[in-house]
Formats: structure tokens, C-alpha cells, sequence
């Protein structure tokens, strides 16, 4: 357990075993050391695994999808070189704002540990809306999409509202099987497919290498000179730039993936400050490049008209059609390593939700059997992705759902970094002292992008900017807000009303598990005249 918690630790049965002069038993330190071996047997995670968990969370379709969408609403390509370049800063800040947490508070849970260990009062408020923000996003939904998309367009079958959106069914469920019935097999497929997502993404950029070349399949007046007159078209409205950044910021989700983890991780101090900067840092580098490579492979019409498709369209330009076909295949791999870590990753948070009584029939949602592995917590995000991913009105299905999952995250991440800047502002009185810090301006600058990320969506876009086709440009925002308001009618009725009606109140303890050795907060139903006696 982290130094900075306050909360007493105990074993879960409630039991201290001391001699007649105080000391503790030969029996309790039995106990302990069993305790201690069952906690390090969880630990399988080490650097490499961690590593791919960033990778295969961040790398899905993002870097292969939105790059249209990003030239379409900034307008040209200097300005959205620019804005993937504004993502990597925020990115960058982000990752070191989660590094410091992650380090002081080595525990599986992400950043629920860090809004509840500032965010005090009113008691237990952050947890409502913290878990509001965890049941109701189905974060798979949107690269099961996108592997149905590219599955189809592999197989040169036309792609309609159902065929795509059945083919992801499909690859969401796998990840949920595997990662439900078999977790060292699911782990050691998320690392391949983080291999072969790295290799796809050099692939890219020596392509881009070719194409600068002047070694393209194209007639000499269609080739592309896109760097000649970079700004050309520039729009720079604040609904186009503020939009397109949430699609650069989508494709770097995942920079706290590991800290969902921390409790399965050996050395988890060491593991994170290696790890995460190493992903994010080689993936920053490569996403430059890689637009580089689409610039220079592919015409601006034409990265306009394939959209989510660009980079099948570089291919055929580089390689040909069958390159961009065996392409098309490679990016359905991508999407498919990261639903396997998005659904790896959640489902742990619905469990751990599960396993502090947050949740109702908590003790199902807190099982890792039949088969070791938090089948609950990963059917209930499986559940809420599928309802998501089949929801939307053909046309808009990916972008709503990029959109709705990227704004609540801009909420979140906005409340993380406003709680360090408070704690750095009164490091004294909280005694913070973590192993590693983001220093205040990178906290400040992190801050400040998540504030405009909220407010901004909300100008109206000119005309003909509107990335929906049918939906209102403000749709995200406020079903984002939805479910954030949902959280805090939740905990209304879990923590306020239910507790006054029942005759208890909630109390929260750290406890340690006298099976796996895991320690964790869980909260307990105490009956009021219990506490007046106290």
C-alpha cells in the first residue's frame, strides 16, 4: 500500500494475533509471509508486458483513421502536422501526470485512486462519478468498429451498417473469451499484436520513404505535393481545431494503461517509469512520421475522400492493390490488439468496483473464477460496448463514439491533474513526496489543454463542419456529461439515500485479502449506533 494513504491496514478476517506482552505471534508473521508470496505470485507483469500494454492501448486505429478526419476540419497539412504535434505535448504531459500518480499510488485502479485520495468531500462523491464514467463508456466499441471496416475492405466486400458492425461483434468477443478463459494466452497475444503493430507502423514510414522517392504507382500529374504549399486551405476555426485534436488525442489514448495494472506488475515503481515514457515517446516519433509518409504517398483529395481508409490508400499507391488489401488485414490485427488491452484494462476497473462493494451483487463482479480472470467485470464492458457500437445511426457510429469516449476522458483527466496541482500547493500538509515528479508547469500545461478540450466542443462549428451527418455537433458533450451526471445520481441513492433509509452508514477501510495478499479499500455497511458509540 502506498505511504500516502491514511486508511488503517488489516487482514480481512479482522484478526490480530499478539502475545501476552504485545508482540506480534510467530503465527501472524506465518501469515504474513504467506500473505507476502501470494501477493508477489499475482505479479506477472514486467517491463516488456507493461511496455505492450501502453502500445497495444494507444496504437488501434487512431494513427490509421483519423488523419482525414484531422486534414478535413484543420484544412490543410500544415496545420494538422501541427495539431498531432499539440497531441503528443498533451500526451506527453499526460503520461508524466500519471507517472507521479502511479508511482506514489501502486495499485491497480488507475486514476480512481488518485481522485479519491484528493477529492474528499462530500464523502464518497468521486466514487460515485468515477464509476458512472467506468460502467457506462464501452471504450472496445470504436476499434471493433474499425476491424470490421478494414476486415470488409480487405475482402473487397461493400460496407454496410450491419455486415461491419456484426464482423466487430465478432472481434469483441474474442478479446472478451480470451482474456475471460485464458489470461497468460490473452497477455501473450496482446504482446504479439503490439509487435505486429510496431512493424506495420515502420512498414508505413519506409513507405513514406519510397514515396518521397518519387517511387509511386500513380501518373506523374496525380502524384501528390502536398509539402509545396503546406498551409493551403488553413480554416483554423475553433470547432475544427479543438474537433481534430480530439482525434490526435484519441489516437493517444492509453499513456495510463499500465497504471490499471500496478498491482499485477513486479517492481511496480521501476516497471512504470520505464515503461511508460518508452511507449509513448517511440509512438510519438512514429506517429510523425507515419503522417509524414501519408503526405507524401497520398494526394490531399484523396486523403479527404478515403477518410478512415488512408491507409489502404497508401499502400495501393506505394505497393499496389494487393499491398493494400494484406494492408487492410494488418490494421484489423491492430484494432484487435487493442480491444484485447482496452477490455484487459477495464474489465480490472469493474472488478476493482467490485471488490471495495461499490457495486451491486459486488461479490459477482469481484470473482476471478471459473477461470483466474475477471470474467464479470469483462462480460459487463463487453455488454456496454456492444450496445454502443450497434447504437448509432449509420455514418456517425465511429465518430460518436470516438468523441463520446474522448470528452468524459478530458473531464477526468482535467480533475487528475487539477488534484496535483492542489497537492503540490500543499505538498506539506499532505506529505507528498512521490518517487518521481511532473513538475508544476507540465501539471499546469496538462490542466489547462484538458479545460479547453471540455469547453470548446460546445462553439458551433462553421458551416459544413460538422462531422456528424445526422447528429448535432454537440451530442458528445452532453451525453458525456450524461453519464458523469448518472455517477453522481448514483451515488445520491448508494451513499446518501440508501444509507439513511437502511439505518447504517457507509465506512471505507483498507483491508488485506487473507488469500491473494492484495490490499484494497472496501467499503462496509456500519450501523449508525455503532459509530455514535465510538
Amino acid at each position: 500500500m502506498s505511504k500516502f494513504f491514511s486508511s488503517r491496514v488489516k487482514p480481512a478476517n479482522g484478526d490480530d494475533h499478539e502475545d501476552g506482552n504485545g508482540t506480534v505471534s510467530d503465527e501472524h508473521d506465518s501469515q504474513v509471509g504467506h500473505l507476502q508470496q501470494a501477493r508477489e505470485a499475482k505479479r506477472q507483469i514486467g517491463v516488456v508486458s507493461a511496455t505492450f500494454l501502453v502500445v497495444n492501448r494507444v496504437i488501434g486505429t487512431g494513427i490509421f483513421a483519423t488523419p482525414g478526419s484531422i486534414l478535413t476540419l484543420s484544412g490543410s497539412v500544415g496545420l494538422s502536422l501541427f495539431i498531432w504535434v499539440a497531441g503528443i505535448l498533451i500526451a506527453a504531459a499526460g503520461t508524466a501526470v500519471y507517472l507521479e500518480f502511479g508511482t506514489a499510488i501502486p495499485k491497480n485502479g488507475g486514476e480512481k485512486n488518485y481522485l479519491e485520495f484528493v477529492y474528499r468531500k462530500p464523502k464518497f462523491l468521486v466514487t460515485g462519478l468515477y464509476t458512472g464514467y467506468v460502467i457506462l463508456l464501452g471504450w472496445a466499441s470504436s476499434n471493433s468498429v474499425i476491424f470490421g471496416e478494414y476486415i470488409l475492405h480487405a475482402a473487397q466486400v461493400e460496407v454496410d451498417r450491419w455486415n461491419q458492425r456484426g464482423i466487430g461483434l465478432a472481434c469483441i468477443t474474442a478479446a472478451f473469451l480470451i482474456h475471460g478463459t485464458a489470461l497468460n494466452w490473452g497477455i501473450r497475444l496482446q504482446n504479439l499484436l503490439g509487435t505486429i503493430k510496431v512493424v506495420i507502423i515502420l512498414i508505413i514510414v519506409v513507405a513514406g520513404w519510397v514515396a518521397l522517392a518519387g517511387h509511386l504507382k500513380l501518373p506523374e500529374d496525380e502524384r501528390p505535393h502536398n509539402f509545396t504549399n503546406a498551409f493551403e486551405g488553413t480554416t483554423g476555426s475553433a470547432y475544427g481545431v479543438v474537433t481534430a485534436l480530439y482525434n490526435v488525442i484519441w489516437s493517444f489514448i492509453g499513456f495510463s494503461n499500465a497504471n490499471y495494472a500496478l498491482s499485477e506488475t513486479r517492481n511496480p515503481v521501476r516497471t512504470l517509469k520505464i515503461a511508460a515514457p518508452l511507449a509513448i515517446g517511440t509512438i510519438s516519433v512514429l506517429y510523425i512520421l507515419v503522417n509524414i509518409a501519408y503526405f507524401a504517398a497520398v494526394p490531399k483529395d484523396e486523403i479527404l475522400e478515403a477518410r478512415r481508409l488512408v491507409a489502404a490508400s497508401l499502400f495501393r499507391n506505394v505497393f499496389g492493390g494487393t499491398a493494400e488489401r494484406a494492408l487492410s488485414v494488418f490494421v484489423a490485427l491492430s484494432a484487435f490488439g487493442n480491444v484485447l488491452s482496452v477490455i484487459f484494462s477495464q474489465g480490472r476497473l469493474v472488478q476493482e468496483l467490485g471488490r471495495e462493494g461499490i457495486l451491486p451483487f459486488s461479490r459477482l463482479w469481484a470473482s476471478n473464477r471459473p477461470f483466474n480472470a475477471p470474467l464479470a467485470g469483462l462480460f459487463e464492458h463487453w455488454l456496454v460496448s456492444v450496445i454502443i457500437m450497434l447504437a448509432p445511426p449509420p455514418g456517425d457510429a465511429y465518430d460518436f463514439i470516438l468523441n463520446l469516449i474522448s470528452y468524459p476522458l478530458a473531464i477526468v483527466n482535467a480533475a487528475v491533474a487539477g488534484g496535483l496541482i492542489y497537492l503540490y500547493l500543499n505538498r506539506k500538509t499532505w506529505n507528498w513526496n512521490p518517487p518521481i515528479s511532473a513538475t508544476l508547469p507540465v501539471v499546469v500545461f496538462f490542466f489547462l489543454s484538458n479545460i479547453y478540450l471540455v469547453i470548446a466542443p460546445f462553439v458551433p462549428p462553421e458551416e459544413g463542419q460538422n462531422i456528424y451527418a445526422s447528429l448535432p455537433y454537440w451530442i458528445h458533450c452532453v451525453v458525456g456529461f450524461g453519464i458523469i451526471f448518472a455517477g453522481g445520481v448514483y451515488w445520491l441513492i448508494w451513499a446518501v439515500i440508501l444509507p439513511r433509509i437502511g439505518g447504517y452508514e457507509l465506512v471505507r477501510e483498507t483491508v488485506v485479502d487473507d488469500i491473494d495478499g492484495w490490499e484494497r479499500t472496501v467499503f462496509f455497511r456500519r450501523p449508525r449506533e455503532n459509530l455514535s458509540t465510538k
